[in-house]
């Protein structure tokens, strides 16, 4: 695989030989000496548009652990903050010696365009695209459900609550989720949450507590985005917090072995309260560990 830039470019059966060797890479996590060979000799860019803490630190430590060089670049920082198109600077990075380029953009499609212009050679992994996608938190998730309800997820019921509209994770999430047998359900409000998502091969619901009636396994909180979403929401942050937020009462209903996820960085007291957050069914710290058993794999080789 010499790409990952959206969850649609995988059937079954590679998602799920993904998810076993991930699971497998989840291990030199836990050993003494945490280095791999995989990657020596080779160079990894982690280029991003837009801010980030889990995302490239994950990658950074991803890559280092298979031996790699990394170089981290930030567009505040470099030529595009002059006015370099995305072309240039991922041609300049790869005559500078990048196997692969990491990239996370504000524009959807960003990544899928710069694997697949022919612009440069270099292995593309998409780290997130405008409101397009983001594979590799989808892969992490589905491996942390997986270790908590089993590696089949076969009828598993997955509720997916919040902004799903400007949401690059919901979607890849209901792709990945859908594509390997669980029934997902998007909740939220309708102009955050329209109609036309069902083509993702989900059902709709405008209503978190009709939406917990039907025992969801897992319930996946997203983040508040303030800066696009609630300009959306016609009512106030509280009366978002009111209808949306997993609160210590929607905690309650849960059941015993419901897992709660959030892609991070969490909003205590708005989308999640800390009671939630801290439960012991709470899978968000999992979440983090399991982006670095992932990276580990779904990191291509520059030989593919």
């Amino acid at each position: 695989m010499k790409h990952l830039v959206s969850i649609r470019d995988l059937d079954k059966t590679e998602a799920l030989e993904l998810l076993d060797s991930a699971q497998g890479m989840s291990q030199v996590n836990d050993r003494s000496i945490k280095k791999l060979p995989t990657l020596r000799g080779r160079t990894v860019v982690n280029l991003f548009y837009e801010n980030s803490t889990r995302t490239r630190i994950s990658f950074e430590i991803a890559a280092k652990r298979l031996s790699a060089d990394v170089i981290n670049v930030s567009a505040d920082s470099s030529s595009v903050s002059k006015g370099e198109s995305l072309k240039d600077t991922a041609q300049t990075l790869e005559a500078l010696g990048a196997d692969c380029i990491v990239i996370r953009h504000p524009m959807s499609g960003a990544a899928q365009q710069l694997a697949g212009m022919g612009w440069v050679n270099s292995s593309i992994i998409n780290a997130g695209d405008g409101t397009h996608e983001h594979p590799t938190q989808a892969l992490l998730d589905a491996l942390t459900i997986q270790q908590r309800l089993g590696s089949d997820l076969t009828g598993c019921r997955v509720l997916i609550i919040g902004d799903v509209k400007h949401s690059r994770v919901a979607r890849s999430n209901a792709l990945l989720l859908s594509l390997l047998g669980a029934d997902v359900q998007l909740a939220g409000p309708v102009s955050l949450v329209p109609m036309d998502l069902s083509a993702l091969g989900v059902r709709i619901s405008h209503d978190f507590d009709i939406a917990l009636e039907s025992t969801p396994d897992v319930v996946m909180m997203l983040r508040v985005q303030r800066e696009r979403m609630l300009e959306n929401f016609q009512e106030s942050e509280a009366e978002y917090v009111n209808q949306w937020s997993l609160s210590r009462k929607r905690l309650s209903v849960l059941g015993d072995k419901s897992l709660i996820m959030h892609p991070g960085p969490i909003n205590r007291g708005l989308e999640i309260c800390s009671d939630a957050a801290e439960d012991s069914r709470s899978t968000i710290l999992q979440q983090v560990k399991n982006g670095l058993a992932c990276l580990l794999y779904t990191s291509p080789s520059p030989r593919d």
